[in-house]
């Protein structure tokens, strides 16, 4: 587990281009998808507390839930493989073949895939459901779907901890609300705003998640204080909802990987990043304000189209 104990630390990027300069933004990208290759971004934050602990409590089995392009899925296959675990998936809906890439790659790590019907991923957080699967796979360590828990959090206020430069904004994207509870969690200046873009439609719902998972990580972490800064979640730039995408969005990933060599994935950091830039070109932001976004990674569900001319 000793990968797991080893600090990690990712640049800031800073993002010039002419909206940047017409805007008067410093804008930094936090480029923690080069912590891994296959554990990327926010799931290598998310899970290294969580595997910390499983090796504690002599678990041998890491057991989670995902849909069938889930990056959380991917990086659990990949973390278990390399420190030793064995790991269970449970899979949202039937099983189609061929497998996509992100199913293919879970398989190939050693991962077990379980599909279970939408009706029963439902109660996949119900202590009968879950008693079931402990009869069905024997003693596990749970994971929640998007590695979300207090362990997560916790993980993810590393992220401030690696960030050496005054900012104004921080902002990530938000699909379970565990990076952006991290963030907040992290952040003790009154002056910053913690800013996530939903991935999802509808989320507005992520700001009771997000303060749940507050809660836990303050029980976990009982000499934490509590949160100073200011934070909201935008949710206007879900583009149709999870995993969906328009010719717009996917527009704009190719300009800005052309324009600054950064690759970028159509789900999450793909939306903030869009976001971002129009609100830049709204005047949303003061000139002189420094903004940086977290690229969470994720770029094995990037879609093979943004390599189109």
């Amino acid at each position: 587990m000793q990968i797991w104990n080893e600090p990690v630390s990712t640049p800031l990027q800073l993002i010039r281009d002419e909206i940047t300069e017409k805007a008067g933004i410093a804008l930094y990208l936090k480029r923690e998808d080069l912590i891994h290759l296959q554990v990327s971004g926010n799931k290598w934050r998310k899970l290294k507390y969580n595997l910390l602990e499983a090796s504690k409590q002599g678990k041998h089995t890491l057991l989670t839930f995902g849909g069938a392009f889930s990056n959380h899925i991917y990086a659990v296959a990949a973390a278990g493989k390399i420190s030793g675990f064995r790991t269970i998936g449970l899979i949202r809906g039937e099983e189609h073949m061929p497998l996509n890439h992100t199913l293919a790659f879970a398989i190939e790590s050693g991962m077990q895939l379980h599909y279970i019907s939408r009706e029963q991923y439902r109660h996949k957080q119900e202590p009968a459901f879950l008693k079931g699967l402990q009869e069905k796979f024997g003693d596990y360590y749970l994971i929640p779907e998007g590695g979300s828990n207090a362990m997560a959090v916790k993980g993810c206020t590393e992220i401030i901890a690696d960030i050496y430069i005054s900012y104004d904004y921080l902002c990530c994207p938000c699909g379970t609300g565990g990076t952006l509870a991290g963030l907040i969690a992290g952040t003790t200046d009154t002056n910053q705003t913690i800013m996530g873009f939903s991935a999802l439609k509808g989320g507005t719902f992520l700001t009771g998640e997000i303060n749940e998972l507050l809660t836990a990580y303050r029980q976990l972490e009982p000499h934490h204080t509590g949160t100073t800064a200011s934070w909201f979640i935008q949710t206007d730039y879900h583009f149709g909802g999870y995993a969906k995408t328009t010719p717009v969005l996917l527009d704009f990933i190719r300009w800005f990987e052309h324009t600054h060599a950064i690759p970028l994935e159509q789900v999450y950091t793909g939306k903030m990043m869009f976001g971002l830039y129009d609100l830049m070109k709204k005047g949303y932001f003061k000139r002189g304000e420094t903004i940086i976004a977290v690229h969470t990674g994720g770029l094995q569900g990037r879609m093979p189209a943004l390599d189109a001319s």
